[in-house]
């Protein structure tokens, strides 16, 4: 069994369970993320998210973190950490954002990374006067957006003319601290985002799906044409709820249930592209957290938990990106009670 990277998502929308938690109240800052970031850190996670939207999906009434200035300074506010920024190549030419995460990744030290996401979200490209392009579109460009970004982070000269964009004799400096370059996550549930995944991915993002539904999903990424000289990693979005005995999680998960089925919705779900596959199955697998959250089941007690990771990493899921709430109780109960129930499967296996 191999051995798992623990990360955590960044509340970029408040709470990334019930918006209106009397113990967490909706905090969507900078100063939060950084106090996250550093304890997710003196836990031992190494990695985190930071989602990319501009404006809060569920009420752009509601505070939205800007995904790109946040990785520029929790990279200078951490110290081992990997910081993955996801980016919207609609919103940006691939020449700009090339020379940010080069900027990023040089005052992580390497740490940085980026998660593709081809966007869902139609209001808030649409309110930007930004063209928001049909779903497989989407990935087509996304495809040869991913294409420039790394040609650009090779340090080489680059000449490329494509459907989308045309770069002629272009060099950046500083070359890039991780090598080859920073690493590259694509998410998504459709046909089109697992063709991109397969073909220009170093890892791709699954949503919290049951272990059945995740096993096929590695297995049909692992059976598609791969351009990349390294195996495709697979990273797993999960809300955890743990506590010391089945019975009392479970009585929390239907606590925080409750409190979610109070948060609107409406606007959320009036935005939402209506090809996007992850939207699609959200009837089959209702519950907490976003990305899937506890449809993979990490809720139950610490030897539950711990088991369900271990079945996970046994398929071939090896990172981890979790969601809590409250986020910072969570997530010291996850590193003291779960963690090392893990490795102690791992050094039975």
């Amino acid at each position: 069994m191999s051995q798992p990277r623990y990360g955590i998502w960044i509340p970029v929308y408040g709470n990334c369970g019930a918006m209106n938690h009397p113990l967490e109240p909706r905090d969507a800052s900078y100063l939060r993320a950084k106090t996250l970031i550093q304890l997710a850190e003196e836990c031992g996670f190494t990695t985190t998210l930071i989602a990319e939207h501009i404006i809060n999906p569920r009420n752009q009434e509601f505070e939205q973190l800007e995904t790109w200035t946040t990785a520029a300074a929790l990279a200078e506010a951490t110290k081992s950490i990997e910081i993955i920024a996801a980016v919207k190549p609609l919103l940006f030419h691939p020449v700009v954002l090339a020379k940010m995460a080069l900027g990023i990744d040089a005052i992580s030290g390497g740490r940085f990374a980026v998660n593709v996401v081809s966007a869902w979200f139609m209001p808030e490209l649409q309110k930007s006067g930004i063209p928001f392009l049909p779903h497989d579109e989407r990935y087509r460009y996304s495809q040869e957006w991913i294409k420039v970004v790394k040609a650009l982070w090779s340090g080489e000269r680059v000449n490329f003319q494509g459907k989308y964009f045309a770069i002629n004799d272009l060099c950046l400096r500083p070359r890039s601290v991780a090598q080859p370059h920073p690493r590259v996550y694509v998410g998504g549930e459709s046909e089109a985002a697992k063709e991109l995944a397969a073909l220009e991915a170093d890892v791709f993002f699954l949503n919290g799906r049951p272990l059945d539904v995740v096993k096929e999903a590695i297995a049909s990424l692992r059976n598609r044409t791969r351009t990349q000289s390294k195996p495709l990693r697979f990273a797993l979005s999960a809300f955890v709820i743990a506590r010391s005995t089945d019975a009392q999680a479970q009585a929390e998960y239907e606590y925080l249930l409750e409190l979610t089925k109070q948060d609107d919705r409406s606007e959320l779900l009036k935005g939402v592209e209506p090809e996007v596959v992850m939207f699609k199955n959200m009837a089959k697998y209702p519950g907490v957290g976003s990305n899937g959250g506890t449809a993979a089941g990490l809720v139950g007690s610490y030897d539950t938990v711990a088991a369900r990771i271990a079945n996970f990493l046994g398929v071939g899921i090896d990172t981890f990106m979790l969601q809590f709430q409250p986020f910072p109780t969570e997530m010291k109960r996850f590193s003291q009670e779960v963690m090392p129930r893990v490795r102690s499967l791992e050094l039975v296996t």
